[in-house]
């Protein structure tokens, strides 16, 4: 039980790097371009929207999306109307993502099990109920 204990451990810091680790690069390259002039990131947008265009042109199917990616694009969509720049996915793919994204947030903030209660306090709660047994 340990080692499967021990083994889920290493397997979900494992994922929880490789999502951090794009997060972070993706973070670092967004405040890059905050600083960077009006011109230079719309022509950079405009490039970019160009090669999306190619893609959609050949019908040719982009490569799956990791969490980071997806963790990302989420982020950057509350910077701008997303629907009109949406074009890799559907929109109700990209909900989804918003959700699951939500989701796993609450799941993590709601932890299974209590912080544990402090002895001192833990022998306060004892002496209280006995001394005052109404």
């Amino acid at each position: 039980m340990a080692m499967t204990r021990c083994t889920h451990l290493r397997r979900t810091l494992l994922q929880l790097t490789s999502t951090l680790l794009p997060l972070l690069y993706d973070g670092m390259r967004f405040l890059r371009l905050c600083l960077r002039p009006s011109p230079t990131l719309a022509a950079e947008n405009l490039f970019l929207r160009k090669q999306l265009a190619m893609y959609q042109e050949r019908h040719i199917k982009p490569k799956h999306t990791t969490n980071a990616t997806r963790l990302v694009l989420v982020w950057l969509s509350r910077w701008f109307d997303w629907r009109q720049a949406l074009a890799v996915v559907q929109p109700e793919t990209f909900l989804r993502w918003h959700r699951q994204g939500f989701r796993l947030f609450w799941r993590w903030k709601s932890r299974p099990g209590r912080p544990p209660i402090p002895p001192e306090l833990q022998a306060l709660i004892r002496r209280m109920a006995r001394d005052n047994p109404t």
